[in-house]
């Protein structure tokens, strides 16, 4: 923090936004949110330039995360267009806005947003593929649940909740669905 403010007192640096994220990611850590906040605001509506792509991006993502902390949603959301606006492949604001979507019930949009933070990320991750899983269950697509899931699998076999919360739940919505839709062919 100290080499951080030391490095913001100078004239040269004062307006720079690399300064102001990294004051505002060590705020962050001393959980002194609120001056992070203020920190990171001064740039916010900053027009994208190729020289300060990366704090930029790091500076919207991170104003971003504090706004959904303090349940601001739509002032995350339009934080997260200007992040996607720019790099339609940052899986970190995808996720954000499966998040948000998920405070709304909106498993269709959940889902979407999901999608692509699990494309994006290389299907990596298990807890982005846990999430969009559960969404795909909530939305009642089953089918993308089960496959979801075994890819997830796949990554980290042991990843817990997943087996039992999901992969079981959806083979059984599953079977019931057939199970209807066979009996109407029949009768």
């Amino acid at each position: 923090m100290q080499d951080f403010a030391s490095v913001a007192s100078q004239e040269a640096y004062r307006d720079h936004i690399g300064t102001a994220v990294g004051l505002a990611v060590a705020y962050v850590l001393l959980k002194q949110v609120p001056r992070a906040r203020n920190e990171l605001k001064r740039f916010a509506k900053n027009v994208w330039n190729f020289e300060d792509v990366e704090y930029l991006e790091w500076c919207w993502l991170l104003l971003a995360d504090i706004y959904i902390q303090n349940n601001k949603y739509y002032m995350a959301s339009e934080l997260l267009h200007h992040v996607l606006q720019h790099n339609k492949a940052c899986t970190k604001a995808y996720e954000y806005a499966g998040y948000i979507a998920e405070k709304d019930q909106a498993f269709k949009d959940v889902a979407n947003r999901y999608e692509y933070a699990w494309r994006f990320g290389g299907q990596t991750n298990p807890t982005i593929g846990y999430k969009l899983a559960f969404s795909y269950m909530k939305g009642k697509s089953y089918a993308d649940a089960i496959d979801v899931c075994q890819q997830v699998l796949r990554v980290q076999p042991d990843y817990p909740w997943i087996c039992k919360e999901i992969l079981e739940k959806s083979r059984n919505n599953l079977r019931i669905c057939l199970n209807y839709t066979f009996k109407q062919l029949y009768i």
